[in-house]
């Protein structure tokens, strides 16, 4: 597959993880579903998507649904299409989410000064 290829499958990738909670059920808080998104690390470089800055938005739904809007470094990034479905995973794995939806987004587009400071600390150390 060629790179143009590859960024053109991404451009658009939607990853869902997980099934309706039942009616009632209470709702994982906004910080769980933090916590749940920094254990999503980039393979290779070993920082969270959260503390990377690529997780630009989550909306906590009434019904225990989530949905997300995260970026990756490039488009032609290795783990492009592996990082979203991870991150739907991590959530929907959560006690009171339901169904969490991940969507791939490019604006703003990323860029290093997006990070945390925890995550320029562990770049200094490469």
């Amino acid at each position: 597959m060629e790179e143009n290829d590859t960024a053109s499958e991404i451009q658009d990738y939607t990853a869902v993880a997980g099934v309706k909670l039942a009616a009632g059920t209470t709702p994982a808080t906004r910080e769980q579903i933090i916590e749940a998104l920094k254990t999503v690390s980039d393979p290779e470089i070993m920082i969270n998507i959260w503390d990377m800055g690529l997780v630009y938005r989550i909306e906590c739904k009434a019904d225990g649904d989530v949905d997300i809007d995260m970026t990756v470094t490039a488009p032609t990034c290795p783990v492009a299409g592996i990082l979203p479905q991870q991150a739907a995973e991590a959530v929907a794995a959560l006690d009171g989410v339901g169904i969490a939806t991940v969507k791939v987004v490019w604006e703003p587009a990323w860029s290093i000064d997006k990070i945390s400071d925890e995550a320029r600390a562990m770049f200094e150390l490469f």
